[in-house]
């Protein structure tokens, strides 16, 4: 315990600030952050609040001075209005650490016009959201309310920032545009993503089917200028669209394995790139087949393909095509032109490039589509590496009109906190509640400025149920991330989930009488998708891991064969339902560890505006426990591979996975890491970190549109 005599006088900046110096028995001072959370409120909090004498008179101004949308609130009887605020605030919730409750005032809460004073505490906020997404529906708003209050489910930062306000942006996450090989299509994508980012979007763009530099242009040779110059107009679109100098636009593009401009892509990002290719703040993503696996295997060349001439022989653009399954055929095709690097050679520049930057994350094509329940193709993914879903090319006029409206992708996310979820009544219910509120935000958005983004969450109603905790909740149950009974953890967990989500999608389908766009081709539809959950159970099989689901009521064989005669029957309202970001301020606010990766230190720091460093403690980390709080760099990555892979077969979209090397790692470590991954039928890797003396134990960037 603190001495009192020792803190006295101490402002809550400095009290956080003792988390990082031991006490004389070398403990670590955790309940100097405790008070530092209650010194936050009576030393700035409470006195910066605006204060109202009723809920009444609170509402009034936040509705007559233009804070809050007043047909939220017109929706409800004023009678329930004061039942629900009345049941939040009795709930007497209080922030557990200091950066939640920092993070939450500083980026989440309403404030008066000028930034100074507060006009909610986090029950508003909490209120506010889930009356705004249960639309006037009492049950649904109650529900709602306690779920998120709870701190079992948590909507991603648009959606818990913006809802219930007048002046809002969007309450989607991030965006997926493909651009197809013309300039119409790439002047329109440029567009997109300016109208996007303006929104407070993260946008990522598929440049695979652009032609590669040097290709001929109207049958003229060597006059296409390449991938390069688009990804410097498209950098530059996302520093202008900057959210009014609030942050940086942010934006991802990805490029496949075999397209021609692939080494020059991968040489923008490194450290002594010429200033004309250098790309500094857009992330990149290198889509790769089985095929360049296989190649590298045996030591042979890889082939690169000209989009142009794909697409002419086989009369779709070259992200259409199964590269693994069309290899041989075209490469003996002449008519495709082609060039040859060493397949080893490839993935040594990939681990320099990771090495250097971080960047950039690997999409594996096969495995991901070999897992996709849904008819199309998947050709890429989003900046943070977890949306995983199908899209359709668009085709325009000259004016740039549509002359063909495809469908691009939007994310709508939200994570449970596997702890609080754990512990909560009602596993089934929790997880039904979650897909509800995201399914509202899915259709209460309209990105009209965009068609092709409408009509593809028109269509899909997608959503991305993502997790968070992982690491905290077996932590504090005195289970190692990584060992087997964790990764056993993670296999029943995410099937459970996975259970819960599909029969909640199946009810709203019902409900609704609406199933998603494409449904009838799907192997929903089928039932093939369920035949891994009819065929065996995926029940707790340690005394461990079944001691943690006790009173659980986890769905068995039969179960899951009777979801699957309801699906086929009445169908699923929700083309994709999971996905797990990586998680940021939203695991802060949750007391949380991010997704489901390790902690990164067992005491994090973080640079914070003007206050400078914030010291965040592990959740759930007590002096008696700190051995089961290794960071992800003692653990390394094949633990951290093998919790993911057990959480991916239950995944239908995927998981923000980074990798964590020790300082004294080599790009070999880093390609034995990709080869394991893959091999373990992993989909996608974000981040490359190595760890840095310097720099231990800090806060590493993250995706801006996931995490923030």
């Amino acid at each position: 315990m603190l001495d009192d005599g020792m803190t006295a006088g101490l402002d809550y900046h400095a009290l956080n600030a003792m988390l990082n110096l031991y006490d004389e028995a070398g403990h670590i001072r955790f309940d100097a952050d405790r008070k530092a959370a209650r010194e936050y409120f009576l030393q700035h909090v409470n006195q910066n609040t605006v204060f109202f004498h009723s809920l009444e008179e609170k509402l009034g101004y936040l509705v007559d001075e233009g804070y809050y949308e007043a047909a939220v609130l017109e929706a409800y009887p004023s009678e329930f209005l004061r039942e629900i605020w009345d049941t939040a605030f009795k709930q007497k919730f209080r922030f557990p650490t200091f950066l939640g409750a920092f993070k939450y005032y500083t980026s989440y809460t309403l404030k008066t016009r000028d930034g100074k004073r507060f006009l909610e505490r986090y029950e508003d906020r909490v209120v506010m959201t889930a009356l705004t997404l249960a639309r006037g529906d009492q049950t649904q708003a109650m529900a709602f309310m306690h779920e998120i209050l709870s701190g079992r489910f948590q909507p991603a930062t648009p959606t818990f920032l913006n809802a219930g306000k007048q002046s809002r942006g969007e309450l989607i996450s991030c965006f997926l545009l493909r651009l197809e090989d013309n300039m119409e299509s790439i002047g329109r994508g440029i567009n997109s993503a300016l109208q996007l980012s303006k929104r407070g979007g993260g946008v990522a763009l598929m440049l695979t089917n652009v032609r590669e530099h040097g290709a001929p242009i109207k049958g003229i040779e060597n006059q296409s200028s390449g991938v390069i110059p688009v990804m410097k107009l498209l950098e530059d679109s996302f520093s202008y669209a900057n959210q009014l100098g609030a942050r940086q636009g942010a934006g991802a593009v990805y490029l496949n394995a075999h397209h021609p401009d692939i080494f020059n892509f991968l040489d923008t990002k490194r450290e002594n790139a010429d200033e004309k290719i250098r790309i500094k703040t857009l992330s990149l993503g290198v889509v790769i087949p089985d095929i360049t696996f296989e190649l590298a295997k045996k030591n042979e060349d890889m082939y690169l393909f000209s989009p142009h001439d794909v697409e002419r022989v086989y009369g779709v653009p070259f992200s259409d095509i199964s590269v693994t399954e069309k290899y041989a055929e075209m490469v003996d095709n002449k008519r495709i032109r082609k060039k040859k690097i060493n397949a080893r050679e490839f993935f040594q520049t990939l681990a320099e490039i990771q090495f250097e930057s971080g960047y950039p994350y690997i999409m594996f094509e096969d495995t991901v589509n070999r897992a996709n329940p849904i008819a199309g193709r998947i050709t890429m993914s989003n900046l943070c590496s977890e949306i995983l879903q199908v899209n359709e090319a668009s085709t325009f006029n000259d004016d740039l009109s549509y002359d063909h409206l495809g469908t691009d992708i939007s994310c709508n996310l939200g994570s449970l906190n596997i702890a609080k979820t754990m512990d909560g009544p009602n596993f089934g219910a929790t997880v039904e509640t979650s897909i509800r509120v995201l399914t509202a935000v899915s259709e209460m958005s309209a990105i009209d400025s965009v068609p092709s983004v409408r009509r593809g969450n028109d269509e899909s109603h997608a959503i991305g149920l993502g997790q968070m905790n992982l690491h905290g909740y077996l932590a504090r149950e005195r289970i190692h991330y990584g060992s087997v009974e964790g990764v056993e953890f993670t296999s029943v967990y995410f099937a459970a989930v996975a259970y819960h989500a599909i029969r909640a999608s199946n009810l709203l389908a019902q409900e609704k009488g609406q199933s998603f766009a494409g449904f009838e081709q799907s192997e929903y539809a089928s039932g093939t998708f369920f035949d891994k959950y009819t065929d065996r159970d995926w029940l707790p099989e340690s005394d461990t891991v079944k001691a943690l689901f006790e009173g659980k009521d986890l769905p068995t064989r039969e179960d899951w064969a009777k979801l699957r005669e309801l699906v086929m029957k009445h169908g699923l309202y929700n083309r994709n339902l999971q996905a797990v970001p990586p998680t940021g301020s939203i695991s802060y606010i949750n007391n949380s560890t991010s997704s489901i990766h390790p902690i990164v230190s067992k005491i994090e720091i973080r640079k914070e505006g003007k206050i400078g460093r914030v010291y965040y403690p592990a959740p759930f980390m007590n002096n008696d426990n700190l051995e089961y709080y290794r960071d992800a760099y003692e653990i390394g990555p094949e633990a951290i591979i093998d919790t993911y892979a057990a959480a991916t077969t239950h995944v239908d979209q995927g998981l923000s996975l980074t990798l964590f090397f020790p300082a004294e790692a080599s790009t070999r470590d880093i390609n034995r890491a990709q080869i394991y991954a893959w091999k373990k039928g992993i989909k996608t890797i974000y981040y490359v970190r190595l760890r840095q003396s310097a720099l231990e134990g800090t806060e590493v960037d993250g995706c801006v549109s996931c995490t923030l």
